[in-house]
């Protein structure tokens, strides 16, 4: 490949317009690399999009290096060497980006972010993340899908219709074996028949032997972090 981007994994609000943007300030300019800088000024250059051509020369010129001071031949003696023996000699443009290039080296870092995130209405992506990482599963969940779902079984049945609702169709797509698709097609079986129910209530009128909303038919559940 022309470019190699390269992206750390303690990142926890890199996002697709920074990396766009690296790549464009890349494919625009004629620098060897563009990263970003933190808040306080600093190079991160694990947050970066280089020339794999600029790479190739540096490693090489390392190699070369390494190699008249006598250590040993092939790659695995470049390991171990700060990143900065092979970015120090290359042609950056520098993006500064605060938020982005904001990387989690400690538990106060940890606990730093997770406070921006609540503060900024991400509860609900940080709290997936977690919950996903403690039950050791791999799913890409469909918050939207899900949460209109609990919505209909809410309004359409009764509130404790919500999660029990949305419990069924995780354990249902997990008995088939399925991915995001067998949820997503769960999912919608299960919100229509929560409107058909709500139908069907309405039709027969009050009856004390049937299920009904406990909530206005326009109400939406408050899904706000700080609810």
């Amino acid at each position: 490949a022309e470019h190699v981007l390269v992206v750390s994994a303690d990142l926890p609000f890199l996002a697709g317009p920074t990396v766009g943007r690296l790549l464009s300030a890349l494919a625009a300019g004629d620098a060897d690399g563009v990263l970003l800088t933190d808040a306080d000024g600093r190079d991160q250059p694990l947050v970066a999009a280089y020339r794999a051509s600029a790479l190739r020369r540096e490693l090489t010129a390392l190699a070369r290096d390494r190699a008249d001071r006598g250590a040993p031949a092939g790659g695995a003696h470049l390991t171990g060497l700060p990143l900065r023996r092979l970015t120090g000699a290359l042609r950056l443009t520098r993006l500064p980006d605060a938020v982005a290039s904001f990387d989690c080296d400690t538990w106060d870092d940890i606990a730093t972010a997770r406070a921006r995130i609540r503060e900024h209405g991400h509860v609900l992506d940080e709290w997936i993340s977690a919950a996903k990482a403690e039950l050791g599963i791999d799913l890409d969940v469909d918050t939207k899908v899900l949460l209109d779902l609990a919505r209909d079984a809410a309004h359409g049945v009764a509130r404790p219709a919500a999660p029990l609702t949305t419990f069924l169709v995780g354990y249902a797509a997990g008995r088939a074996q399925g991915g995001p698709e067998a949820v997503a097609e769960t999912a919608r079986k299960a919100a229509a028949l929560a409107l058909r129910w709500a139908e069907e209530s309405a039709d027969a009128g009050p009856d004390p032997e049937r299920g009904k909303p406990d909530v206005a038919p326009d109400a939406t559940p408050d899904t706000r972090p700080d609810a």
